[in-house]
């Protein structure tokens, strides 16, 4: 009776932990260098999300990224079922914020890994 009430504490501290987490801060969410892109690429270690533009997206994205607006409305069909699962966001560049439409909704989720590629498509596309 003792560990079914321990459990039941523990989990409902992690509910509202998970509740109470803002994923609006954006600077939780840790940036992945180029080099890990590539190994996360190489190992689909990851669901990789691209928030470009449709035309940016057809004609040129990291390897195995799903189109963001595209699955906006049934977002959490396309992202694996375990919430611990990396999710990785990208957009355009550096300068670019499009990415934190997706980190946000992937949090709200209740996702609990998620990074960012600040380069974006211009940083993996760039040679070196």
């Amino acid at each position: 009776m003792k560990s079914i009430m321990i459990i039941t504490l523990l989990f409902s501290a992690n509910t509202l932990f998970a509740k109470g987490k803002d994923c609006g801060n954006f600077d939780q969410y840790t940036d992945v260098s180029k080099t890990e892109m590539s190994k996360i690429v190489a190992t689909n270690k990851a669901t990789i999300v691209d928030v470009n533009t449709k035309k940016s997206f057809s004609k040129s994205r990291i390897p195995g990224a799903i189109h963001y607006a595209s699955n906006s409305k049934n977002f959490n069909k396309v992202l694996p079922k375990d919430k611990s699962a990396m999710v990785v966001a990208y957009c355009g560049g550096k300068m670019c914020t499009a990415w934190q439409k997706a980190a946000k909704a992937a949090c709200e989720m209740g996702y609990t890994n998620i990074r960012h590629f600040s380069e974006g498509i211009t940083g993996w596309n760039k040679k070196g």
